[in-house]
């Protein structure tokens, strides 16, 4: 009996024990469903934005390309300018027959300074030279130093008596110029303007055939006509820097050419016994000229400016003041009355001249 109660009591025990794990297990796994809940989990990254739209693309190559033009009108404007400087120094403002004189001179308009001068090889012939130095601009460019010098030989048929033909032979030199080209051009970032810097170097030969008829002891009339041709060459040259030249230049070393026809004419006047007087002038034609530049444009390719036949009027005057005895003060002007790229030019001076 005893054996049997004790036996209960130990499987009574043991039921128990095993019970309350269970509950206990039971338990653990209730709290485990219950305590489970959201977790703190980054969110979603937002969308990735649209790239920015490209920025407009820069417009004003064309306009770049057209300047190259401005050049060529600059550079055949450059080439007339020096030819008519250098006829002062083969005295375009004197009369065709005179004495042996020389003459110092200056002038502004385009300053110059300089001497020339005549002298009698023969009773026919005659030598006319000179030699300046000078700056000028013009039209966007500036020649900022350049010696140019000038002779010429005269054959005038005295012996044919007061009217009668005459020729002259004669070239004109500049070897070395400073100069300064302006190239502009707009784009849609704003405008652009450019200065740039080369050397280059002019020449020019003539053949001047005319007839002059002494009126009286106080009056000269002559008329002429002239074929010149010019050649100018260019140094290449790249922009310069600049905070603003989207599409730049790059123009290599060229030589411009020209041919000239001119027919003129002159009078030289003695008024009173101390004051010369002189005017004299003429149609221009250019033919046959070629422009030397050709520019590598960016966003454009090469550009190769064409020029065409140009016309203008050239004119010259003089008065003199004779001081004393073979002593005289002149007064001249010259210039040019015409269409760009010539256009209007005045150059006037003064000068001592001595005759011998």
């Amino acid at each position: 009996m005893i054996k049997l109660v004790r036996s209960l009591a130990i499987s009574a025990a043991l039921i128990s024990v095993c019970s309350f794990a269970a509950m206990r297990h039971a338990h653990a796994e209730e709290c485990d469903c219950e305590c489970v809940g959201p977790r703190n989990v980054d969110p979603p990254p937002p969308p990735p934005l649209p790239p920015p739209p490209d920025p407009p693309p820069v417009t004003g190559a064309d306009s770049s390309g057209a300047s190259i033009n401005g050049l060529a009108d600059q550079r055949f404007n450059q080439m007339i300018t020096n030819r008519v400087l250098g006829t002062v120094l083969l005295g375009v403002n004197e009369q065709v027959n005179c004495h042996d004189c020389i003459s110092a001179f200056g002038s502004a308009g385009s300053f110059s300074a300089g001497l020339h001068g005549r002298k009698e090889l023969t009773n026919n012939l005659s030598l006319l030279a000179g030699l300046a130095y000078t700056q000028y601009s013009e039209g966007g460019y500036h020649v900022t130093s350049a010696p140019i010098g000038a002779f010429a030989l005269r054959y005038d048929f005295t012996d044919w008596g007061s009217s009668r033909p005459f020729f002259d032979i004669g070239t004109i030199l500049t070897p070395y110029e400073k100069v300064r080209y302006s190239r502009s051009y707009t784009t849609s970032l704003g405008a652009v303007s450019l200065d740039s810097s080369t050397n280059s170097s002019n020449y020019a030969v003539y053949g001047r055939a005319g007839w002059v008829s002494r009126l009286s002891q106080r009056d000269e009339v002559a008329a002429s006509i002239e074929v010149w041709q010019l050649w100018q060459r260019v140094a290449g040259y790249t922009d310069p820097a600049a905070a603003l030249n989207p599409f730049d230049a790059t123009v290599a070393t060229g030589t411009d050419r020209t041919n000239l026809v001119k027919i003129g004419g002159q009078w030289t006047h003695l008024f009173g016994s101390s004051v010369e007087g002189n005017i004299n002038g003429g149609y221009v034609h250019s033919f046959a000229t070629h422009s030397g530049i050709v520019a590598a444009v960016t966003g454009d390719g090469i550009v190769t400016p064409t020029m065409g036949d140009q016309g203008w009027f050239e004119y010259g005057g003089r008065l003199g003041f004779r001081i004393t005895q073979g002593w005289i003060a002149d007064l001249f002007v010259n210039g040019t009355l015409g269409p760009q790229p010539v256009g209007n030019t005045i150059h006037g001076g003064v000068g001592l001249r001595v005759n011998y």
